[in-house]
């Protein structure tokens, strides 16, 4: 099996990059990718047609078998019971990682009206999390075919150990983050 086009670029010319600008002196402490996890959740009123509707289109987005999580406990104010169908998850690693993360980089973000880029917050442990309202800027979903919006969760997992190097490692890659402005105090000197 050929690789993806995003995993040959990271080990042709993002690896060596990461290799000598953070000073790594294994090629093991150079970050990369581990896992993609695409979640999203559901809304205890939605009927079993409606659900399946769900897990069909997050499946054609990753091109991967969906997990259905169930709630483990009731809230009643949510009108949702134990065992419940609540949400939707996929794993992705390896090529099909890849292949979703160039996807969202170079068709799915970019296609967003008026996507002046992403914010750059870490988790502290060089993961990065995505929040997407509406599914249908995947080109797999289209438009007039989607019944109600389903907004998900992109969980990008990393092997670096700091924001920094994951930052890195995914600016690297593509991902478009948003410019950082000088902060007010250092632009205005008395």
């Amino acid at each position: 099996m050929s690789k993806a086009y995003l995993q040959q670029f990271y080990q042709e010319q993002v690896a060596p990059a990461l290799k000598e600008k953070l000073g790594c002196s294994n090629v093991h402490e150079i970050p990369r990718l581990e896992k993609i996890v695409v979640n999203s959740g559901f809304s205890a009123e939605l009927d079993k047609n409606q659900i399946e509707e769900s897990v069909r289109e997050l499946g054609l987005i990753t091109g991967q078998k969906v997990v259905i999580t169930k709630a483990r406990k009731s809230v009643s104010n949510f009108k949702l019971r134990e065992g419940m169908p609540n949400g939707a998850k996929v794993t992705l690693r390896g090529r099909s990682m890849y292949e979703f993360l160039f996807r969202l980089i170079a068709i799915a973000l970019p296609g967003i009206r008026d996507f002046r880029g992403i914010s750059d917050k870490f988790d502290g442990s060089g993961n990065y999390t995505l929040g997407i309202s509406d599914h249908t800027i995947f080109a797999e979903i289209s438009n007039d075919g989607a019944k109600r919006q389903l907004g998900m969760d992109i969980c990008i997992v990393t092997t670096a150990t700091t924001d920094e190097a994951g930052r890195e490692l995914l600016s690297q890659l593509g991902m478009p983050f948003r410019k950082r402005t000088p902060s007010s105090a250092t632009a205005v000197s008395a």
